[in-house]
């Protein structure tokens, strides 16, 4: 496993992660959660009995990570290819002589790994969605007071038409809404994983479906249909999740870093004291926008890895298996840093309307030609209409060039000319759409 104590520990780690959830993550996280995985297996096969009462209280009195060395553990693995044969060493170890038999009873490793993996994942999740909550809130905030801030729509890398940046804003609002919905879902869905040597329970004869369902009770967990040690349908509906994530705030912190350029400059990330450079004493770099792009370059590397792992042999992998929990710790711990960059990156976020504007304005109207098009459509045809058009934007000064046509002016008057070229008229649903998204997020309708 991990050899820090926690992900955030160490010289870089402190760049991509969160600290609420990294402590989620950390090696005595990762222990206790095994623990409590075996206290609940425990539990429930006495509650079945399985298992003598006196033994399963003996058991888990001894499972508290404070008792067991991280680091020992992890150098013992070496010899069983996993930590929690070591673990049950111990374990076994410190309870009385009578409860010793008791032990780790009826499972094998991969139940007690697997299902506390998922209990780290669904306690990480917590801190994480709570920060993806504040990241939406904050793209709510956005994308309600700029519904009406027109700016410059770019598509393949250029100036293309008008659009809002309450529609921006609304679009990077969607996305992190439908993500979070996501991450809810398949929080909720994770299962507990209880199926012994090969998927059968038979050391508990007859009671094995009983103790599988005692035990995920036990852990707050849903049960699952049957074992799924080579069915790993939980993990890639987590990390396609987690991947999606990344890949709406890395949407998010892309644009926020093209227009954060000096040439652009429509927005700037806050903070003081944030995005110095070593070498440029003007620089103010976007810091927040930087490291969410890192780490959504790092996701599909991951979530692939876990993909990859999820073909296996039979009823237990041999390596596909072992190949999945340091990703799968990996991608949380990305997704959690990021979610928290994302929501400090927007609320923090300095808007410059007037700068959308004075780029907007730069092409002298250029950016309205397909509005002056549709205007000019019903009189002369869609056809000789463009190439009116398309005339008048080849001179220097679109606004002139139109004035100036005898063709064009036969057709449109100077007010109609001036409406053509007013950005407020040539947004369609824009308003509409933000509204939608908005309502949306906020849950009107459901």
């Amino acid at each position: 496993m991990r050899p820090s104590s926690s992900p955030s520990d160490g010289l870089l780690g402190g760049l991509s992660g969160a600290p609420d959830v990294d402590a989620e993550l950390s090696d005595p996280s990762v222990l206790q959660a095994m623990l409590d995985v075996e206290a609940a297996l425990a539990r429930a096969a006495a509650d079945a009995g399985v298992l003598p009462p006196p033994a399963a209280t003996a058991i888990v009195e001894q499972c508290h990570a404070e008792r067991y060395d991280p680091g020992a553990l992890g150098r013992a693995a070496d010899a069983t290819g996993n930590p929690v044969v070591p673990l049950v060493g111990e374990l076994t170890a410190a309870v009385p002589e009578d409860a010793r038999a008791w032990v780790h009873f009826g499972a094998t490793s991969q139940d007690v790994l697997d299902t506390a993996l998922v209990l780290v994942a669904v306690r990480a999740l917590g801190p994480l969605l709570r920060h993806l909550d504040a990241a939406v809130d904050a793209a709510a905030q956005l994308a309600d007071a700029h519904r009406d801030t027109v700016m410059v729509a770019r598509t393949l890398g250029q100036q293309a038409a008008p659009t809002t940046f309450g529609l921006k804003a609304a679009g990077w609002l969607t996305g992190l809404v439908e993500t979070r919905d996501r991450l809810r879902q398949t929080r909720t869905a994770q299962p507990a994983q209880l199926g012994g040597a090969v998927g059968t329970l038979a050391a508990y004869g007859p009671a094995g479906a009983e103790v599988a369902e005692r035990f995920a009770a036990h852990l707050g967990l849903p049960p699952s249909t049957l074992p799924w040690h080579t069915r790993r349908q939980p993990w890639l509906d987590l990390a396609a999740a987690l991947g999606g994530l990344l890949a709406a705030a890395g949407k998010v912190a892309l644009d926020v870093g093209l227009l954060a350029q000096n040439e652009v400059g429509e927005v700037a990330e806050g903070g003081a004291g944030r995005g110095g450079s070593s070498a440029m004493p003007h620089k103010r770099n976007p810091v927040d926008s930087i490291l969410i792009t890192a780490a959504a370059r790092r996701g599909p590397g991951l979530v692939a890895t876990l993909f990859a792992t999820a073909v296996q042999e039979h009823e237990r992998a041999a390596g596909a298996w072992h190949a999945e929990w340091e990703p799968l710790l990996e991608l949380l711990h990305v997704a959690g840093g990021t979610a928290a960059r994302c929501a400090r990156m927007l609320h923090g976020l300095q808007v410059r309307p007037n700068k959308m504007r004075e780029n907007l304005d730069a092409t002298g109207g250029l950016l309205l030609a397909e509005a002056v098009a549709a205007r000019l459509a019903p009189a002369v045809g869609r056809g000789v209409a463009h190439d009116l058009v398309a005339r008048a934007a080849a001179g220097p000064s679109f606004r002139a060039a139109l004035l100036t046509d005898p063709e064009v002016r036969a057709h449109l008057s100077d007010t109609e000319i001036a409406e053509a070229l007013d950005p407020h008229r040539w947004l369609g649903s824009a308003g509409r759409f933000v509204d939608s998204a908005l309502a949306a997020a906020r849950g009107v309708g459901r």
